[in-house]
């Protein structure tokens, strides 16, 4: 289970950062380009802040609790008895670890870095790759969690059984 969450977190960070690189190089902020019509538009913009550009002037104490969300995020994962948490670990690991970067190594400076942002649909903020894994890692353990499925692979019905 291990390789798995590190293959689907390194893949999954990968398009993030080459698709955030393509954004910054070929994109100017200001100008979109409809991707798919008006359904989809290329919008290049750079958020000091968290989800919807909240708390703009906190930037490293984003920076810092998305350092420790990777690391529980993580300890889940070494413990994943199954695929599908192992999954679900390693997208949101790619997703935190995406965003993450961008406030470690881009501008203005260090550990305040503003986060790449370019995907745009309609009356909806603009959000990058990072983000969609964050939402999907987010359903696919509310779907785990609702199932009952344990991270250890065993239904949470057995837990009980088991402290008997």
């Amino acid at each position: 289970m291990r390789l798995l969450f590190a293959v689907v977190a390194l893949a999954a960070y990968a398009v993030d950062q080459v698709t955030k690189a393509l954004a910054a190089a070929h994109l100017t902020p200001g100008e979109p380009r409809d991707l798919l019509g008006s359904l989809l538009r290329l919008n290049l913009t750079r958020n000091p802040g968290a989800a919807f550009s909240t708390g703009t002037g906190h930037t490293v104490l984003f920076t810092l609790l998305a350092i420790v969300a990777l690391v529980v995020t993580t300890w889940f994962a070494l413990r994943s008895g199954t695929r599908l948490w192992s999954v679900a670990l390693g997208i949101l690991a790619a997703g935190i670890a995406g965003n993450l970067t961008d406030r470690i190594l881009r501008a203005p400076q260090g550990f305040s870095g503003h986060v790449v942002d370019f995907l745009e649909l309609p009356h909806w903020p603009i959000f990058n790759v990072a983000d969609i894994c964050i939402n999907v890692a987010a359903l696919l353990i509310l779907v785990l969690a609702w199932r009952g499925v344990r991270l250890d692979g065993r239904p949470a019905a057995t837990k009980a059984a088991d402290d008997e």
